[in-house]
């Protein structure tokens, strides 16, 4: 199928919750699929940032039907009551796991229950929501859970012996191994849907290389300074705009011939419409999959079971 990221097939009646939505790829998201109709929950820690999302999205999109949620991904019990308010839902066709940590600390951090603060962030507490969550997205026909990738996962290693990184800690390699270890998330949850007969799909992304700099000013959700879109713009032959790069999320959510276990990004790897790409073999390996499932269980303080 030609997909046209300009031409959305309609999503009326769908309701979809995208975390981290009050700015970059979750924001572009969520207003993409507002403009195709559908509902769109908007899942941020930030409640005054949230508000400027939902704002910026009405002004945009005449008619838009969407809300804020509180969440904070690295907050169990703040995890667990948004689970709660969307396991209320009569249905949730699409949970796009997008908030994250980019730019990682330059110190080891950890959340409140000691684990490493950018894999808490970008990671764990995805799992734990999915998890809590699975029982609205089994009974909605056609449910997909989109998780957010990185093209960083071409540039690392995943040593799931120190995947707290206790060991050897660099802001880089937080960031790498927490995107390694959510697209080996998405693809083993495909696998474990598959063999628990589930209809829920699986799908993982990358948004390639998506910079605030060739972003459309909004306000309240991006305004970077001209400094900012000098720099960006210098690297326009390789870059493009978070608006773009959610094109992959969007597609991995609302293409109705987009299948459980595939994994979309960019055309040129870095920018582009999106395609049907080819994740790394690390990340799709079952075998990797298989071992880092009980370290989410046992990180997350959530166990995950189907079927």
């Amino acid at each position: 199928m030609t997909w046209d990221p300009e031409a959305l097939p309609h999503a009326v009646g769908k309701t979809i919750a995208v975390t981290g939505a009050n700015a970059g790829i979750g924001y572009f998201s969520s207003e993409q699929f507002a403009r195709a109709g559908a509902h769109v929950i908007l899942a941020c820690r930030d409640p005054e940032r949230a508000e400027a999302a939902v704002s910026a999205i009405r002004r945009r999109v005449p008619g838009a039907s969407v809300e804020a949620m509180p969440l904070d991904v690295a907050d169990r019990s703040s995890v667990a009551a948004a689970a709660a308010a969307l396991a209320e839902r009569e249905h949730l066709d699409v949970l796009l796991l997008n908030a994250g940590i980019v730019h990682a600390p330059n110190q080891r951090a950890t959340d409140a229950y000691g684990n490493e603060l950018v894999l808490s962030t970008n990671v764990l507490g995805h799992f734990a929501l999915t998890a809590l969550t699975m029982p609205v997205l089994e009974r909605t026909a056609g449910a997909r859970v989109v998780s957010l990738g990185s093209l960083a996962t071409l540039l690392a290693r995943f040593p799931l012996d120190d995947l707290q990184l206790v060991d050897d800690y660099t802001s880089w390699k937080a960031y790498a191994q927490s995107k390694i270890a959510m697209q080996t998330f998405g693809f083993e949850l495909h696998r474990r849907l598959r063999a628990a007969g589930s209809g829920v799909s699986s799908l993982v992304v990358h948004p390639g290389y998506s910079t605030s700099g060739r972003t459309p000013g909004i306000r309240g959700v991006n305004q970077p300074s001209h400094a900012k879109r000098f720099v960006d713009n210098l690297q326009a032959a390789w870059t493009q705009g978070k608006d773009h790069g959610a094109w992959s999320p969007v597609r991995a959510s609302l293409d109705p011939d987009a299948q459980s276990g595939q994994f979309y990004g960019p055309r040129l790897a870095t920018k582009g419409r999106p395609f049907l790409d080819r994740a790394t073999r690390t990340s799709r390996s079952p075998r990797v999959g298989a071992r880092l499932w009980p370290l989410l269980e046992e990180y997350s303080g959530q166990r995950f079971e189907l079927g």
